[in-house]
């Protein structure tokens, strides 16, 4: 499979270019391209992951049908073959990887929900015995199950900048009370239901966030939704809490990065082959598993 990285050959508008997804504007609609691009600590690696933006792409079609009755999403179509003539011959680079979807208007806050204690929310509550500022119960474990989700949202930061917690009272000045219930209600009831399933597949879904926007006075869930990429995930038969977890997920790559005498600002280090391939395999076995192939 070709690892792609760079979608400049691409002879269309670029809309947006994030950390891994590439995003151009086809008429009225977005051509979102997953890439096999990484990043950690918000730097963007060199080289890519084979077949992480096909994984990428795939589970978050997975993820938006399974959730289509909770909030409606911004997918138009994974298919490939309905791209633009003007466009069509790059369908082969694009298969797998990309999906049309609407052009809905982003809110500006990332909405995270947590249903362990892990990552910054276990530092956080180390330190005030809360996260976000929601207090919890005293005497939790690293990576214990929180006494039930909580939502704790964040600032939507630009390539390069760092996404900050910030709170509930926060988010409802920003985009207004009601708004900020709604997406509170509707982030904990897809965090339930993503919890749900990946637990009946083998796998504890500790974290993750979501991203909405507004489409004809309609609000969806767009960006992606319970990758790899954007959630924590961990093998439920090796879950003891009181310690860092088997992550299948990008923490991986973080952990080894960790390793090193690296000040997590550009330029990023060289990725050994053997840690590509064993992001690469973390990748493909959360597919596996969620998706059954």
């Amino acid at each position: 499979m070709e690892v792609i990285t760079d979608t400049s050959f691409m002879e269309i508008p670029l809309h947006k270019k994030g950390k891994v997804r590439d995003i151009y504007e086809v008429g009225d609609l977005l051509l979102v391209i997953s890439t096999d691009r990484i990043s950690a600590f918000d730097v963007i690696m060199d080289e890519g992951i084979p077949g992480k933006g096909v994984v990428l792409n795939q589970l978050a079609a997975f993820w938006f049908e399974k959730t289509a009755d909770i909030v409606g999403n911004h997918v138009v179509t994974t298919d490939m073959r309905e791209l633009p003539s003007g466009i069509s011959k790059f369908r082969e680079k694009l298969e797998g990887r990309s999906m049309l979807v609407r052009k809905a208007d982003p809110l500006p806050v990332e909405c995270v929900v947590r249903g362990y204690l892990a990552g910054g929310g276990w530092g956080e509550y180390q330190e005030r015995g809360s996260v976000s500022g929601i207090e919890l119960p005293a005497g939790l474990l690293q990576a214990a199950k929180l006494p039930e989700p909580v939502f704790t949202p964040a600032t939507k930061a630009e390539l390069g900048e760092h996404d900050e917690n910030i709170s509930i009272d926060i988010v409802r000045k920003q985009i207004g009370e009601g708004v900020a219930g709604e997406v509170e209600r509707i982030s904990l009831d897809l965090y339930a239901r993503g919890a749900l399933i990946a637990e009946s597949r083998g796998i504890i879904l500790a974290d993750t966030k979501f991203e909405f926007g507004y489409y004809q006075g309609d609000l969806l869930l767009i960006d992606e939704i319970l990758t790899p990429d954007s959630s924590r995930f961990w093998p439920k038969d090796k879950y003891e809490p009181g310690h860092d977890q088997v992550n299948l997920d990008k923490q991986f790559l973080r952990d080894w990065l960790e390793t090193l005498d690296w000040s997590k600002q550009p330029p990023p280090p060289t990725l050994p082959p053997e840690i590509i391939e064993q992001t690469a395999q973390r990748y493909r076995y959360i597919q596996e598993v969620l998706l059954g192939k």
